[in-house]
């Protein structure tokens, strides 16, 4: 008997630029802060398989990885030693699909993709659905854009907001055809071609690299792939984090986050 492989969506389009969005090296200029810690890991403990949240069927990465992060946030949140992780229906991440990224469930195929900018402008002023029949919506307070080639701006935002949403072009060399994920990305000096570009999160790094959380599991994405294929980093405040006993992107209160978004504001 066969097993049927795994199927492994994509669906970022590609980035956009809006001079809006806050950046962490504009906020922090003029500042000089301590390192961050060498090393930060807000996935540990959590389970290992964490729902594909229809990433195996639709393009829907960029709102698939926002569900994924809101697993993060509450399992960190919560008391450990009850760990009441959210995990949210596929019926709301399909919701979110549509009316963040213009998905029509009717017509079929994998749907439009989305762009990781306009998810997150969608999120700061309507919010993703959440709760029964998704009758409930989860406003961001915030995001700001973080530069890749300051490593330590990327931990920092790690640390500070438990994650970073990311996305980046998918070389062909970490997705086998017919074969599950690689469970190490690294960069492939016969440089493969791109099979599409892909949103997740970043919950923790250490020296050999960043952990990934993407199609519900669990990944390992070393530093130099990072610096070749990522091209947007995004540090997301979000109250549930926060209520936890999470810290905010460079420390800042809500009130300056939110004056931040003000020309993001629908």
């Amino acid at each position: 008997m066969t097993t049927k492989p795994h199927k492994y969506k994509l669906g970022r389009k590609p980035r956009t630029f809006d001079p809006r969005v806050p950046h962490m090296s504009a906020l922090l200029a003029g500042q000089t802060l301590p390192p961050p810690p060498p090393q930060v890991n807000w996935g540990d403990q959590m389970p290992a398989d964490l729902g594909e949240m229809l990433n195996d069927t639709l393009g829907d990465c960029t709102c698939a990885a926002f569900y994924h992060a809101r697993q993060v946030w509450s399992f960190c949140a919560a008391n450990k030693a009850v760990a009441q992780m959210i995990t949210d229906p596929d019926s709301d991440v399909q919701e979110l699909y549509v009316l963040a990224c213009g998905y029509n469930p009717r017509a079929g195929g994998e749907g439009p993709g989305g762009n990781e900018q306009h998810v997150l402008k969608y999120l700061l002023n309507h919010g993703a659905p959440v709760g029964q029949n998704g009758g409930t919506r989860d406003k961001i307070i915030a995001y700001i854009e973080v530069d890749g080639r300051n490593t330590d701006d990327v931990k920092r935002a790690i640390n500070q907001c438990g994650l970073v949403y990311i996305g980046f072009n998918v070389p062909q060399n970490i997705l086998p055809e017919g074969n599950d994920p690689l469970p190490i990305w690294d960069v492939d000096p016969s440089d493969p071609p791109s099979l599409g570009g892909h949103a997740v999160i970043l919950p923790g790094y250490d020296d050999s690299g960043l952990n990934v959380i993407s199609w519900g599991h669990f990944y390992k994405m070393t530093w130099p792939f990072f610096a070749k294929y990522v091209d947007e980093i995004y540090a997301i405040a979000d109250s549930t984090w926060i209520k936890g006993g999470g810290k905010t992107p460079l420390g800042l209160s809500v009130q300056e986050l939110e004056a931040q978004m003000q020309a993001l504001k629908a």
